[in-house]
């Protein structure tokens, strides 16, 4: 039986090198700490236990009786006094180096004396493993980097990587035998080498936690706030990550709202039977900006209009460009008007009254003095060539879980007035009826170009909890969307994060504003897709983003597998 097992557990073959061994089809190199410091901070050993590549580490702490102890360090003692004695007698200058060490051991001797203090003789081991010789060593090249930043010193175990290995596997046998002696300050100062757990008994699944294999489950909703913000290149997996959470969101009850400025969340939508309108310009889906908004039951109808107002003061000024202080004031004139001209005032029930249209508003404008400029600017929208995306009725019916609105076929310039559109839209929807909800924005940095469209985020952002709603920001244009006057009071309010892989170019900023370490740094430089941080409040762990094959076949976006799930189904 004991032979069977080893037969399971043991490589199909090892290849011995003076440096390294190949166990199977891993390379492996072993190495061992000969030189610390003479302080050790705390927590110093965590950046080595959380490194995200594959590597083990071995610690052998063994007692050394204090008599015995005593005996070396007065011996010691003896030896660096007899070397002050004689740089003294030949008039040579005093030296620092000397004497520290001579008050470090007068110190030590007393504290072992007293019993306050015990000697260790202490090894430790790291064993690196990768696919080929050059990874090997750039693995072994930011370990060494790692560990010298704070005056600790490895070397490799040549000629006794066999050794070595044997050392650091669960046997609990030191076969190669290189120890430092350490008394227990430093000695603690390893402790507790554990990496952070992020699974708890609630919420969805995340990913895998790159530092140990666990699982990275988590209820957003369990924070101050649910809002979320995921930052990556083109091609990285944002949106894959993305789908994935809505779709584990869609099985624990959570209702979702997408903006899709891609269409590449039209596959899922259909498979889980919800609803996805296209906003274009020739689409059969219209949204009506001046649509009046539910009105929650413990809000006044007059204020809930005048609020309503002010949000279409924003998106007016989207559409019409920059505007003078008197042009403000006549499109908050027009805008109560244009809403009186259909009886609905405060004071009075317009719940179930018919919204008037842009075209109502343009046509104000034109009676007003000071107007025609505004309604020429609007003319385009409300009779031109982008009349039928914003002067039609509303047609579309939010009474689904799952709900995308795509923007893709819309021009460039109309994105941003769209997704403004859409997300008031989206907002006097979560306003009259209550439950929770996420809603995704994709390319959020769309939103961030435009100091109305920003504003107008930011408040959904800030107000989302209270409404128990979590609002989630895709972007890959990371230093856009930073430089926006709101773009890190958004990431300051959203208290998920996830980093996915990024451009060199951006790290700089990226690791400013979420103070990342130089392994952090790096890890999000080289990255496969997929990989990355996730923060979750104070705390975060690099992260492997992983779904089933039923959930990888909706989700994908990868143009070579699309392409043999199209041939298959023809």
């Amino acid at each position: 039986m004991e032979n069977q097992v080893k037969n399971i557990i043991a490589p199909a073959g090892i290849e011995v090198a003076a440096g390294h061994i190949k166990l199977g089809n891993k390379y492996a190199k072993t190495l061992f700490i000969f030189s610390y410091p003479r302080y050790l901070s705390t927590g110093w050993f965590s950046p080595i236990i959380n490194f995200p590549d594959l590597l083990d580490i071995a610690i052998f702490v063994n007692p050394i009786d204090a008599t015995t102890a005593l005996k070396q360090l007065r011996r010691k003692a003896t030896q660096i006094e007899a070397q002050l004695i004689e740089k003294q007698e030949k008039g040579l200058i005093r030296d620092p180096i000397l004497e520290t060490a001579q008050q470090d051991i007068e110190s030590l001797r007393d504290a072992l004396q007293q019993a306050r203090e015990s000697m260790f003789a202490t090894s430790v081991y790291i064993t690196l493993y990768a696919d080929d010789l050059d990874k090997l060593e750039k693995l072994e090249g930011k370990i060494t980097n790692m560990l010298e930043t704070r005056l600790i010193y490895v070397k490799p175990t040549s000629f006794q990587q066999v050794e070595a290995v044997n050392s650091v596997f669960p046997l609990c046998k030191d076969r190669v035998n290189i120890t430092t002696l350490l008394n227990s300050g430093p000695i603690s100062s390893f402790f507790p080498f554990i990496s952070l757990n992020m699974t708890s008994d609630s919420g969805i699944l995340y990913g895998v936690n790159r530092h140990n294999n666990t699982l990275v489950i988590f209820d957003r909703f369990s924070l101050e706030n649910a809002n979320m913000v995921i930052f990556a290149k083109s091609g990285s997996g944002k949106s894959y990550a993305a789908k994935l959470e809505a779709l584990r969101l869609l099985m624990t009850g959570t209702d979702v709202i997408i903006i899709d400025p891609e269409n590449e969340y039209e596959k899922l939508a259909t498979a889980v039977g919800g609803s996805y309108f296209k906003i274009a310009l020739a689409s059969e889906h219209h949204i009506n900006p001046f649509e009046i908004p539910a009105i929650p039951k413990d809000e006044d109808p007059a204020e809930t209009l005048r609020s309503h107002i002010v949000v279409l003061t924003g998106l007016i000024k989207l559409m019409v460009g920059e505007t003078t202080p008197e042009e403000e004031t006549i499109i908050d004139r027009g805008l109560n008007e244009a809403y009186a001209s259909r009886e609905i005032i405060p004071g009075k029930d317009f719940s179930n009254a018919t919204p008037p249209l842009l075209k109502d508003l343009e046509t104000i404008f034109r009676n007003m003095e000071g107007g025609n400029s505004l309604a020429e600017r609007l003319y385009r929208f409300t009779e031109g060539s982008f009349a039928g995306f914003t002067n039609q009725p509303t047609s579309i019916d939010l009474r689904n879980r799952l709900i995308v609105f795509s923007i893709r076929d819309l021009e460039e310039e109309l994105r941003p007035i769209a997704m403004y559109i859409v997300l008031n839209f989206i907002w006097s929807l979560i306003r009259g009826d209550f439950k929770k909800r996420v809603v995704m924005i994709d390319e959020a940095w769309i939103l961030m170009k435009n100091r109305d469209s920003a504003t107008f985020l930011f408040g959904l952002v800030k107000r989302a909890r209270k409404y128990f709603l979590g609002i989630t920001t895709i972007t890959q244009d990371v230093e856009d969307f930073l430089l926006s006057p709101y773009g890190r009071p958004i990431l300051t309010n959203s208290s998920l994060q996830l980093l996915l892989k990024q451009a060199p170019a951006m790290m700089d900023t990226i690791s400013k504003t979420f103070n990342l370490s130089e392994g952090e740094r790096q890890l999000l430089i080289e990255a496969n897709v997929g990989q990355g941080l996730f923060f979750a409040g104070s705390n975060h762990v690099a992260i492997q983003i992983v779904a089933s094959y039923p959930e990888h076949q909706l989700i994908t976006t990868n143009p070579e597998e699309l392409l043999q799930q199209q041939n298959l189904i023809q």
